[in-house]
């Protein structure tokens, strides 16, 4: 499946090609302190089909539990993380942020990593209130009408 994405600030572009069977969830707690949520998304590229369209991204080279390096490319302005690969190589080899892909909708995780590290709220998420756009934020930062001091 040919696919396009790119930062929030629109500052880089990218395509490649993925499998959709190949989307994953990563419950790790790299991937949740990076992501800022509960877990990632990610699928790889096919070989040697990501190109970069627009912009350069900022690299960042973390080191596993297992001590194997990853870099992390994401947008320097904005933040968007779009991906992750082998460090000191081409971008031959990547490993794409599913938020990142304007497809997005259309790539369902059909496995989970890390699930030891899962939170463990997520087992009830379809209980959880839903809200269908942002709540208004009040005065003093929270949600709803201003409160009184």
């Amino acid at each position: 499946m040919e696919i396009d994405g790119g930062c929030h600030c629109g500052e880089i572009r990218y395509k490649a090609v993925v499998n959709p069977d190949d989307v994953v969830i990563c419950h790790c707690t790299d991937c949740q302190t990076l992501s800022g949520g509960a877990f990632r998304t990610a699928v790889p590229a096919a070989e040697g089909t990501f190109v970069l369209l627009r912009g350069v991204p900022k690299r960042y080279v973390k080191i596993a539990e297992s001590g194997n390096r990853r870099e992390l490319g994401f947008c320097g302005n904005c933040g968007t993380h779009l991906y992750s690969a082998p460090p000191g190589h081409e971008l031959r080899i990547v490993v794409l942020r599913v938020g990142s892909i304007r497809q997005r909708d259309q790539l369902v995780p059909k496995d989970q990593y890390w699930h030891r590290s899962s939170q463990k709220w997520l087992q009830d998420l379809v209980s959880i209130k839903r809200t269908e756009k942002q709540p208004v934020f009040n005065s003093k930062g929270g949600f709803g009408a201003p409160t009184v001091d």
